[in-house]
């Protein structure tokens, strides 16, 4: 690409996918968010990338001195080496003069001197990137508004004249009027960074572009979190993006009575929700299928919120499932998911590299009670789980989701996120109780993909695995939890062996 569509890397592959490639080359943009949100990793990352593509770059800061540049990037492991910077320093700095950045007494320069000295070291080194860190500094220099846009507006056309990418930090200090609103329309585009403090757990961070001349962005909101070595953006998921071509075969469970409910098992490409009280088998029977896969070759992904994976992979073997061996062999990843670090982004990509990366062809998500404790405060839950379950019905995988109710016997409710009429397949467990002993029943609720069996069975796990029992046609009431028996002979079944 050339001239006005040519792109520059940010020097972060998950903004550069938002941007669809990266920002317009040679334009003056503005990176905006209060202390603490990322800006200078952001900004340090850009210029980076492009002092690993051998440009002359410059850093201006009137905030941050070099020293606590250093720090921030020792923190990611980086080394400013090839990195300009030109330093206004307070008269403390006066003491580090060693350095080759040139200190200036910021408070001693009018507006206009300041900017005749940022020109000249442009010049200077002629850089393909600039960042300006802070635009707060230079409000205080100017101390009248009209004054600051002026010089601002000067600033931008002498970058005009240059082949510069040019970088404007703020960090939104002040009233919005102090802020001036017409700093977004001086810039050619506008990111947003911000960061949420929640009622417990870790700061959440997002981004968004505000604005973009000329560039088809994704809108919205963008998780991201900063790690050592750099920021991670988790792009916000948009179902319709990803299409694949599948076939739509049922699922099986490896137990010839279950997948006889489904007519087979789910089909590949829905998403199968397990519904029950705490106990009653929701994970076993989710396991069931996940074992299959595995046996069959497929890779399969489980997401862990509420059981530490040790204690799941201990049950498993109780009964017959060794889901260690499956990890050994590669065809299965156990992620332990903790509830108050997760951001909704953050977990959508966790999925999606599973699917696009490992190819997985089932994932489990353990539970939905789980997976709104980890977002308590998040808007649009429903909605986020909607596109993650449309993404995965288009990649052809076979979701998952194990949700509890509340109770066990009687009427009982879901409590938290209710999503029975997004999933495709409602399977549905339930205690009963029937000759002085508490037993399990199964039953399809619903099955958007075909047909399905509108029996109650019986359910039981033992050492041995998983079993579906006769119809129970001789009670009435199971759903009920408070069955009446109303047949001659026992439907029921009986231990196998030992471990039942």
């Amino acid at each position: 690409m050339s001239g006005t569509d040519a792109r520059i890397s940010m020097g972060n592959a998950g903004l550069d996918q938002i941007l669809r490639g990266g920002l317009p080359q040679n334009r003056l943009f503005l990176v905006e968010g209060t202390p603490g949100s990322g800006k200078t990793t952001l900004a340090l990352e850009f210029l980076l990338d492009g002092v690993a593509k051998g440009e002359p770059v410059l850093y201006i800061t009137l905030s941050e001195t070099g020293e606590e540049l250093q720090v921030v990037a020792r923190s990611h492991g980086w080394k400013l080496d090839g990195m300009d910077l030109f330093e206004l320093a307070s008269a403390e700095e006066v003491l580090g003069a060693g350095r080759d950045q040139s200190i200036l007494h910021s408070w001693e320069m009018e507006l206009g001197g300041t900017i005749d000295l940022i020109k000249r070291e442009v010049e200077r080194v002629k850089p393909t990137r600039v960042v300006f860190d802070s635009l707060s500094e230079l409000r205080l220099l100017a101390q009248d508004p009209l004054r600051y846009r002026r010089h601002l507006l000067l600033l931008k056309q002498f970058f005009g004249g240059l082949h510069t990418t040019v970088l404007l930090i703020d960090d939104m200090t002040g009233t919005r009027d102090e802020r001036d609103s017409h700093l977004h329309s001086l810039c050619h585009g506008v990111v947003t960074l911000e960061r949420l403090t929640l009622d417990f757990g870790a700061a959440r961070r997002r981004l968004q572009v505000q604005k973009m001349r000329g560039v088809d962005f994704r809108a919205g909101y963008h998780d991201f979190i900063i790690r050592k070595g750099g920021i991670d953006v988790f792009p916000r998921l948009i179902a319709t993006e990803h299409r694949g071509e599948f076939t739509g075969e049922a699922v099986g469970s490896g137990v010839a009575e279950l997948d006889a409910l489904l007519g087979g098992g789910p089909a590949r490409g829905t998403s199968t929700l397990i519904t029950g009280p705490a106990g009653s088998g929701k994970t076993s029977l989710a396991l069931q299928y996940i074992a299959a896969s595995c046996k069959r070759g497929e890779h399969c992904a489980i997401y862990q919120f509420d059981e530490r994976i040790g204690t799941l992979i201990a049950r498993a073997k109780a009964f017959g499932i060794d889901l260690q061996k499956f990890i050994d062999d590669g065809c299965l990843t156990l992620r332990q998911i903790d509830a108050a670090e997760v951001a909704p982004g953050q977990f959508a990509s966790m999925v999606i590299d599973q699917v696009e990366n490992r190819g997985a062809r089932l994932v489990l998500i353990d539970s939905l009670n789980g997976y709104l404790a980890a977002m308590p405060q998040e808007q649009q839950l429903i909605l986020q789980l909607h596109e993650l379950l449309s993404y995965l019905s288009q990649a052809g995988v076979l979701t998952l989701l194990v949700n509890p109710q509340q109770g066990f016997f009687g009427n009982m409710h879901t409590h938290g996120l209710d999503v029975s009429y997004i999933a495709d397949v409602v399977i549905l467990l339930r205690f009963f109780e029937a000759e002085g002993r508490i037993r399990k029943a199964i039953s399809i609720v619903k099955n958007r993909s075909g047909a399905h069996e509108d029996a109650i069975r019986e359910f039981r796990i033992d050492g041995q695995g998983t079993r579906v029992g006769a119809p129970l046609a001789n009670f009435r009431g199971i759903l009920t939890g408070t069955p009446e028996y109303v047949g001659s002979q026992s439907p029921l079944m009986e231990d196998r062996g030992t471990g039942a």
